[in-house]
């Protein structure tokens, strides 16, 4: 198979992942934007429902702070902080305190111990430093593949090595999934039964985190897609050796 011809089927592989990433975003962000327009009917600002929450739940440890990141809403385990973006911070929209609930889903994950967020947390430092070390890895690879047979077989080991590499950023992609799901489902359960949120308030509240979720279901297909292509390049650059 000749560059051109390669180089157009590996292109293709990515395009049912990218167009359900723009999709997803789009989608969170008229979601987003429709939602930060309607305000709850108790009036209670999504910082003080995340802080009464994590209070109610023995959490006074985590911090709220502010991230100047819009949608970048996060919880930090490791500094013990969920931060919340402007338009989420003192707003008493549906979508704000959805969102802001989401996070706390997150920290009340992390102190009961749900396992999906236990490992998570563990391969983080793992992926950090498998992402540096892949490509790097993958183009030595190449490079000594090519090197006779003493260099053909360190160029599989790096080969090899930024395969298993790369499933792993698959891996956390696929724990990633399961973990943001429950951190919604927690925040919905909550919002419930404490009563911070009436029935069509609670619809709307899910339409605002089901669309966020979607953007971690394209992130895992992405993500397995990126694999395969990888994977089909090394296969296809191997056999033409």
């Amino acid at each position: 198979m000749d560059f051109y011809t390669l180089y157009w089927l590996l292109g293709l592989i990515m395009v049912p992942g990218i167009i359900l990433a723009v999709v997803a975003q789009t989608k969170v962000s008229t979601t987003y934007n429709k939602m930060k327009q309607i305000g709850t009917e108790k009036g209670i600002t999504a910082n003080q429902v995340a802080r009464e929450v994590l209070d109610n739940n023995d959490l006074t440890n985590i911090s709220l702070t502010t991230t100047p990141h819009e949608l970048g809403d996060h919880y930090d385990p490791k500094n013990e902080i969920i931060a919340l973006s402007p338009g989420v911070n003192g707003s008493s929209s549906i979508a704000s305190v959805g969102i802001a609930m989401h996070e706390v889903g997150h920290a009340l994950q992390d102190s009961q111990g749900y396992a999906f967020s236990r490992l998570r947390k563990f391969l983080v430092p793992v992926i950090n430093f498998t992402s540096k070390m892949l490509w790097p890895l993958v183009i030595i690879g190449m490079i000594f593949s090519f090197g006779g047979a003493s260099g053909s077989l360190f160029g599989d080991i790096c080969l090899y090595s930024g395969i298993i590499f790369f499933g792993l950023n698959v891996l956390f992609s696929l724990i990633t999934l399961p973990t943001e799901l429950d951190a919604s489902k927690r925040a919905m359960k909550v919002l419930r039964e404490q009563g911070y949120m009436n029935e069509d308030e609670l619809a709307n509240v899910k339409k605002v985190l089901s669309a966020a979720a979607m953007t971690y279901v394209a992130s895992l297909l992405v993500s397995i897609l990126n694999f395969l292509r990888f994977l089909l390049s090394v296969i296809m650059v191997r056999n033409n050796e």
